[in-house]
């Protein structure tokens, strides 16, 4: 117990810069996609900062505190970004490409990742760094190919208020549109409910381990925290 405990733990410390980056750029990437749209709200409010204080939000923290230690499946959440859709030239589509930028960022976040990854693997290849600061980095970093793509997958999950819901929003009828984001109230219940029958298990696994294969193949990166920690004890 102790041992698994010490595992989790280590597991948490490794994936806790990545996760909290992944999450805080994608909020970012909502302000200042909203901000090129014509909302000025999110930089009056000073969330277009990188600064985490300015981000975080205690549930959220604690969530992702208690699923890092304890679930093999990680959640967590920073306050989301206020957007004001009156400032929209065409509410509808800006309202998408707002949505959008956050799973976008987190595809980018992915990749810098597999970048920091690679040249971790380069700088102990070559003698040049600590291997024990590297395997730290490069543990780290491919944690972090696969924190971002879940993060990037769950959000474009089309259950309100997540961005998949206000992309799908954009898309019906008006009238079926607002129907659909009234459900947003009920959306905390319904993610339980399919972390609770695994679906997110038979549906977002695939779909962020085959980001991850990819993500990985085009660096020319490890697969697999295994494959990692062989490179270094090779």
């Amino acid at each position: 117990m102790t041992k698994d405990f010490t595992a989790s733990l280590l597991h948490f410390g490794l994936a806790f810069v990545p996760a909290l980056f992944g999450i805080i750029c994608h909020e970012v990437s909502h302000g200042l996609a909203a901000y090129k749209m014509g909302d000025p709200t999110a930089r009056y409010m000073g969330r277009l900062t990188l600064n985490p204080i300015k981000h975080i939000d205690p549930m959220g923290l604690g969530v992702f505190v208690f699923t890092a230690l304890f679930s093999p499946f990680i959640i967590g959440w920073a306050k989301p970004v206020p957007v004001q859709t009156r400032y929209f030239k065409n509410p509808r589509r800006d309202m998408i490409l707002v949505s959008l930028a956050g799973p976008l960022s987190n595809v980018f976040v992915a990749c810098l990742c597999a970048l920091i990854l690679k040249l971790s693997l380069n700088l102990a290849q070559a003698g040049l760094a600590s291997s024990s600061i590297l395997l730290l980095v490069a543990q780290s970093a491919w944690l972090g190919i696969g924190i971002n793509c879940a993060l990037c997958w769950f959000n474009l999950m089309p259950i309100p208020p997540l961005d998949g819901s206000h992309i799908l929003a954009g898309i019906l009828p008006r009238q079926l549109a607002m129907l659909y984001t009234g459900l947003s109230r009920y959306g905390m219940l319904v993610v339980i409910l399919l972390l609770a029958t695994g679906f997110f298990r038979y549906v977002l696994v695939p779909l962020i381990s085959y980001s991850v294969f990819y993500i990985s193949l085009f660096f020319q990166v490890p697969y697999g925290l295994g494959q990692v920690q062989r490179f270094f004890f090779s």
